[in-house]
Parts: C-alpha cells; structure tokens; sequence
C-alpha cells in the first residue's frame, strides 16, 4: 500500500466509529475537493481534556490535508445545556461563565491545530453569531423539521421517561441549535464523538433538506473497561493543563484494559504497531505496566514534549516504584501554629471543601509525615521545619510555620 493511501485509511479508521453515508463515499469526496470540516465544543469547563484531543488529532490530519477546519465554540449551547447522555437536566450557566471558560480554548487546541497557518488556518466561530440572530418564525420553522417522538427515542429520554424524571422543552432545542450550526455554516462534515451521533445526524438531515449532503465522522470514545467515558463528569479526566508529573500518573492508574485503546485514540503511534502490542498482551508476551509507561510517554511527549515526559518518569518511578518522596514538593508556609486536619487540606489544596477533606480521611487516603491520619477532627501543628501532608500516592505538600 502507497505511503498516501495507508495515511487515508488510517485516517479513515483510526478511532472511528462509523462515517456518515459511508466511508467509501466520503473517501471519494475528500479526494474531489476542498470540504469545510468542523467541530463544536461547549464551554461547560475552563480546560480541554485528552478525549476532546482525540477529535482535535483527527482535525489536525484533515488541516494537513488542505480541508477547511472550523473550531466552534458552542457559547450560546453551553448555556442550554446538552442533554446527551444525562439522566437529569444539566445546570445552565451564564454568558460571563461560558466566555470565562473558553478563554484558553484556542490555546489549549493549538497542540494540533495550526491557527497561523498562511495558506489554510484553522478559524475559530462561535454559534451566538446566528443563533442568538434566530427570530421566533425562524425558530418554529425548524423545529417544524422534525417530530417529538425522533427526540423521545432518545435512550436518556427514555430512561428519565422510566424514571419519572422530568424533561425540560429546553433539551429538545439543543440539537435543533447544534444542528443549525451546520446549516449558517455551510459545512460539507462534522467530526465528533460517538456520544453526539444524535445531535450531528439532526444538522445532516437539515443539511438534506436544503439540497446538500453533510458527512458526519464519529469517533470513539475514551473510556474505561466498564464504558464509562472520561470526561469532567465522572471526574477522570486528564485535562491539557495537567502538569506532565500528574498526566503521567494519571495514565498510569489507568486499567490494563485501556492500554490498547489509549494507544489508539490518544497517540500517532502506528496502527500497525498498535496491533502488534495487541496480540503480545493478549499472548502475556509483555508485562502490561511496561507497556502502560510507553503509553504514558507517548501522550505526555505529545503535550508536553520528550524533556518534559523524561522528568515525569523519573518522578513516578522514584515516588512510585522506589517508594520515595519526590525532591520537588510544593511548599507553604501558614501562620497558624495549629490548624485542624480538614482545614489543613483545604488550604493547601489537597481539598477543595471540608466535605472532600472528610471522605479523604475516612478512607484512608491521608498522611501526615507519613503516617495516617484516622481521626477527622485532628489539629496538626506545623513545625519550623516543616511537615509532609500527603494525599493519595500521589500528591505532597510540606506545611511549615
């Protein structure tokens, strides 16, 4: 196989799901011309994290190939809330949160996208611009597109349904609005994760009503043996501001059974090689933590660069593997000569609220100087010199007064 037609495949197929009519059909159309390509994020945190990665790996192969990529920035969907997978009705949020969470979105995304590029960048467009323009006769005629029984066959409809939970009319306008995108857009595709087949296949349907075919990739998601997806949700996520030391632990904890899909999804690693590490844990040729540490190299190298992820090693196998405390600590100072343990972990961060310092406690998952601390209601008094407060395997600070 030629050197362009494997780079095709894989791009194909590299953690792709299914294509929108079909792979061969789009295959030829990305061979015929130029196609404006997109992928909207809704600002609902102030961080990417590595799964939002895997569809910006994807742009990225479609930028270098000279296709048109437009970054969406949902401002205006953020604040309806995506009802996606979600058996109660998300919180909205403002417009001043939305903006504040996006403002280093387009920084974040430029690990993959080239933003500068003098001949093809990659343009960044928030949905507010039409949508927020959308008159009351406008609106009713879209959702005149499409019936309410297409919405309530939704599985998480169906399940609140079930339930007996409510469903807001607001969350049947959510994929109305994202598939409009399409349309003030004029996009020829949509690249998304396999969660947002819904809502990309409502913008390709109103796309077919005005005469113009939209292809839709979805892509895999990352997720754990048991399905769950990472993501700020089910809070484990590795998001691209984590520091290389943390995205490398993280990776670390990880199952055995993300390996080869982690390897997939969040590298460029070869396919072919891919494969290979496939069948030599499937064979127990290889000890799966040797292969877990190549995995987490490879995606700390990705964001971080080769320097920093030799430094992240060096920090989990002295912590970790030899059983040491790091050299590079965070260091506070308090002025209280005595502090109780949950406030302790508050302020130096290992917590963010009392209540999160409690369930630490209660499982175990606290030491002072090395030593658990069992009791919630414990003062600890910190020393000239400094004590060590750690939290999990992970994570240490030395508290000094």
């Amino acid at each position: 196989m030629k050197k362009q037609d494997k780079s095709i495949e894989e791009l194909l197929t590299r953690a792709v799901e299914h294509i929108y009519p079909s792979a061969d059909f789009f295959r030829v159309a990305l061979e015929k011309k130029k196609l404006t390509i997109y992928h909207g994020i809704d600002p609902t945190g102030t961080t990417l994290h590595i799964g939002h990665g895997v569809v910006l790996k994807k742009l990225r192969d479609l930028q270098r190939l000279g296709h048109t990529i437009i970054l969406l920035i949902g401002d205006f969907t953020a604040q309806i809330g995506d009802p996606t997978d979600k058996l109660a009705v998300r919180k909205q949020l403002t417009r001043e949160q939305v903006l504040t969470n996006c403002r280093n979105y387009q920084k974040q995304a430029s690990t993959f996208l080239d933003f500068n590029s003098k001949t093809n960048p990659v343009t960044v467009r928030f949905n507010s611009e039409w949508t927020s323009a959308l008159t009351p006769e406008e609106l009713t005629a879209i959702a005149s597109e499409f019936t309410v029984q297409q919405f309530l066959e939704r599985d998480m409809f169906q399940e609140r349904l079930k339930a007996g939970k409510p469903i807001h009319v607001h969350e049947f306008l959510y994929p109305l609005f994202q598939g409009y995108d399409s349309v003030a857009m004029d996009v020829d595709m949509e690249v998304g994760g396999n969660d947002q087949t819904f809502n990309m296949l409502i913008g390709r349907d109103m796309m077919a009503r005005r005469g113009k075919e939209k292809f839709v990739m979805t892509l895999k998601l990352l997720a754990d043996p048991t399905g769950k997806k990472m993501g700020k949700t089910e809070g484990n996520m590795i998001t691209l501001e984590d520091a290389p030391e943390e995205m490398y632990g993280k990776v670390m904890a990880w199952g055995d059974g993300m390996i080869v899909g982690g390897f997939e999804l969040c590298t460029d690693v070869p396919m072919d090689e891919v494969h290979a590490i496939a069948q030599q844990l499937r064979r127990e040729d290889i000890n799966p933590r040797d292969v877990k540490m190549r995995l987490a190299r490879e995606i700390v190298t990705l964001y971080h660069g080769a320097g920093s992820t030799k430094k992240a090693e060096a920090a989990f196998v002295q912590t970790f593997q030899k059983h040491e405390t790091p050299d590079d600590i965070k260091e506070l100072r308090i002025k209280n000569h005595e502090l109780g343990i949950t406030d302790l972990l508050v302020k130096t961060g290992l917590a963010t609220s009392k209540g999160e310092a409690r369930r630490l406690i209660e499982q175990g998952g606290v030491k002072v100087d090395g030593k658990v601390v069992e009791d919630a209601q414990a003062i600890i008094k910190p020393s000239k010199k400094g004590i060590l407060v750690q939290k999990g395997k992970r994570y240490f600070v030395r508290v000094s007064s």
